[in-house]
């Protein structure tokens, strides 16, 4: 795990903010922005980054209550740490069956 002070965090807070401020704005319509499939992409995958590196509830709570896209991108990573752990725990045991079902 990496660690952050807290200037790296202040910095990810600010990139974060700016990311999900332009995706929520394209949401609501983009009525204040111009919508770009490109950017709009690389806002939503630089958030999913920033909060795999860094817990988005321990460190953004704001940004989270102020963002509906913060919200849904932390909400996809925690089901996607769910599901890695769920993997991890029970390989071993869908492996078995789906072998016995490949038979």
């Amino acid at each position: 795990m990496t660690y952050l002070s807290q200037s790296d965090v202040s910095a990810l807070e600010a990139t974060a903010l700016k990311a999900a401020d332009y995706l929520d704005a394209c949401d609501a319509g983009a009525r204040t922005v111009r919508l770009d499939p490109t950017y709009y992409q690389a806002c939503g995958n630089l958030l999913m980054k920033i909060f795999l590196m860094a817990d988005a509830h321990q460190n953004f709570p704001e940004l989270l209550e102020r963002s509906s896209a913060a919200r849904e991108v932390a909400e996809a990573v925690d089901i996607n740490h769910r599901i890695m752990l769920s993997r991890v725990g029970y390989y071993s045991e869908l492996s078995l069956i789906l072998n016995r079902a490949s038979l």
